[in-house]
C-alpha cells in the first residue's frame, strides 16, 4: 500500500510543480540555516578527548586577592602563578602532569631560502604529549631530564615542519629560535583538537601552537608573556625574575588522575599545599582549591558562547516560520484537490487511507526540502571556514549524526505542517463535490 500511495505522491508533485518547488525551497531553506547554526553548536560542545575527559582535570588554587574573589560569584583564579605551578609540578601528585604557558618568538629557518617568521609556541613539560594523546609524523617528544635541564629541542607542528624543512622528517635538525640553537626532537601529525580544550583561554577555537619548547626555558631564555596575564598585586620590582616571582598568574596546569580516588587525593593535596603557602604569607583568601574534568572546565569557561546559543534559536525560529509558509502552500495544494479527494471517498476509499496518502506526499515533499537544506548547510559552513580559516573546518563539517538528523528533521517537520491541511483535505464532504460537479 505504501508503494502505492508513493506513486500517488509523485504524480501530486509532478502535476503541480511550482507549488512543490516552493514548499521544497521553504522547507530547505528552514533547514539550511537551522542545520548550519545546530552543527557550529554541535561541534563546539563535543568532547574532544573522549577517550580519557574524565580522567584529566584542570587545577586552580585560590591565590587572589583577599578583598574580591577572580571573578564573581566566588571563582579562584583561572591560571596559575610561576611559582606555585612550578611548586605543584614538582610535588609530581598526579599520575601524569603538565605545565605550560604561550609565547612567540622569531624563527630563523636553516635555509637560505626561507625567510624568518613570529612563531607562536607553548611552552610546557614532556608528559604534554602522552596525556592529550598527541600524534606524531615523526620522531616522538623530549624526556623529563630535557625539563630539568633546560635543554633547547623543538617539537614542531606538522604545518611549520612543512614551512621550514618543506614536510620532510627534520628530527635531528637544527633551526635557530629567539637567537638560540634548537636541536628537532618530533614533528606533530595534523592535530586540530576542537575545541583546543588544555588552553581555552588562548581561544577554545584558534589553531594549536607552531612549535613546542620546554617550560623552564621561559625563564632562560626571557620569553614573553602570551595569552592572559592578570595580577592582583604589583610585582615587586619591573625586572623579568621579579615578575616571575609575582602574584601574577599566566601558567596553567592539567593532571592526569585515573580514577575519583585520586582525585580526592590530589584536591586534599591542594588544600595541603595552599595552607603551606598561607603559613608562608601567601594565599589570604579560605581554601577554594578547584578540580574541573575537561567537559567541566570548557562549561565553566563558556566554549558555547551566549551569541551561538541566541543564533540557533533565532535559527529554529526561522524554520518554524517557514513550516508556517509550507503550511500555507499546502492548503492551497489540496484545495486545489477537492473534486479528485470526493470522487475518491465516493468511491470508497476511506478518510483514513487519504489521510495516509496525503501525509506520504507531505513526507516526499519534506524529504527532498531536507536533501536541498543538506546543500544550503554545507554551503553555509564552507561560508563560515572560509570566514575563520583553515582551524575552522573542524567546527564546518556535516559528520553522519548531522545528516542524520537534518534529514529526520525535515521528515518530522514537514509532517507536523502537513497535518492539517491533510486533515482539513479529508474532511471534504464527498456529496457536495460530486454535485459541484
Amino acid at each position: 500500500m505504501f508503494n502505492y500511495y508513493l506513486r500517488l505522491a509523485l504524480l501530486s508533485i509532478r502535476r503541480n510543480p511550482i507549488l512543490s518547488v516552493l514548499m521544497v525551497a521553504a522547507i530547505a531553506l528552514g533547514i539550511g540555516a537551522s542545520m548550519t547554526t545546530i552543527t557550529v553548536n554541535y561541534l563546539m560542545s563535543a568532547n574532544p578527548i573522549p577517550q580519557k575527559s574524565e580522567q584529566l582535570y584542570y587545577v586552580q588554587v585560590d591565590s587572589w586577592d583577599p578583598n574580591e574573589p577572580a571573578e564573581e560569584p566566588n571563582e579562584p583564579p583561572d591560571q596559575l602563578t610561576w611559582t606555585d605551578a612550578n611548586n605543584l609540578y614538582a610535588a609530581q601528585k598526579a599520575e601524569r602532569q603538565v605545565i605550560m604557558a604561550t609565547t612567540a618568538a622569531v624563527v630563523e629557518p636553516p635555509s637560505q631560502d626561507a625567510k624568518p617568521f613570529n612563531a607562536y609556541i607553548r611552552l610546557t613539560t614532556n608528559e604534554f604529549f602522552p596525556m592529550f594523546d598527541v600524534p606524531f609524523l615523526y620522531g616522538g617528544h623530549w624526556q623529563a631530564s630535557a625539563d630539568k635541564g633546560r635543554e633547547q629541542v623543538v617539537v614542531l607542528s606538522r604545518k611549520s615542519n612543512d614551512k621550514i624543512f618543506g614536510g620532510e622528517n627534520s628530527v635531528g635538525r637544527s633551526l635557530r629560535l629567539a637567537g638560540r640553537q634548537f636541536t628537532v626532537v618530533g614533528v606533530l601529525e595534523s592535530w586540530y583538537p576542537a575545541p583546543k580544550f588544555y588552553d581555552v583561554g588562548t581561544g577554545a577555537f584558534e589553531e594549536p601552537e607552531d612549535l613546542y619548547i620546554p617550560f623552564l626555558l621561559k625563564e632562560e631564555l626571557q620569553l614573553p608573556n602570551g595569552g592572559n596575564t592578570n595580577c592582583w598585586k604589583t610585582p615587586e620590582d619591573d625586572s623579568f625574575a621579579g615578575f616571575l616571582r609575582s602574584e601574577c598568574i599566566n601558567y596553567q596546569m592539567w593532571v592526569e588522575l585515573p580514577d575519583e580516588q585520586d582525585k580526592q587525593a590530589y584536591l586534599a593535596f591542594l588544600n595541603n599545599y595552599a595552607n603551606e603557602q598561607k603559613a608562608l604569607g601567601r594565599f589570604p583568601r579560605p581554601l577554594n582549591n578547584r578540580l574541573s574534568d575537561v567537559m567541566q572546565w570548557m562549561e565553566n569557561r563558556q566554549v558555547v558562547t551566549d551569541d551561538a546559543r541566541v543564533m540557533l534559536w533565532l535559527s529554529l525560529m526561522f524554520l518554524v516560520v517557514c513550516l508556517l509558509n509550507t503550511v500555507g502552500l499546502l492548503l492551497a495544494k489540496f484545495s486545489g484537490k477537492s473534486a479528485e479527494i470526493g470522487l475518491r471517498r465516493a468511491i470508497g476509499a476511506s478518510r483514513q487511507a487519504l489521510f495516509y496518502q496525503h501525509l506520504v506526499e507531505t513526507a516526499c515533499i519534506g524529504l527532498t526540502g531536507g536533501i536541498a537544506g543538506l546543500a544550503l548547510a554545507y554551503l553555509g559552513l564552507l561560508g563560515i571556514g572560509s570566514l575563520y580559516g583553515s582551524f575552522a573546518n573542524n567546527l564546518t563539517s556535516l559528520d553522519i549524526n548531522m545528516v542524520l538528523l537534518a534529514l529526520l528533521l525535515s521528515l518530522i517537520s514537514s509532517i507536523a505542517a502537513g497535518l492539517y491541511p491533510t486533515w482539513r483535505a479529508c474532511s471534504i464532504a464527498p456529496a457536495s463535490q460530486l454535485k459541484s460537479q
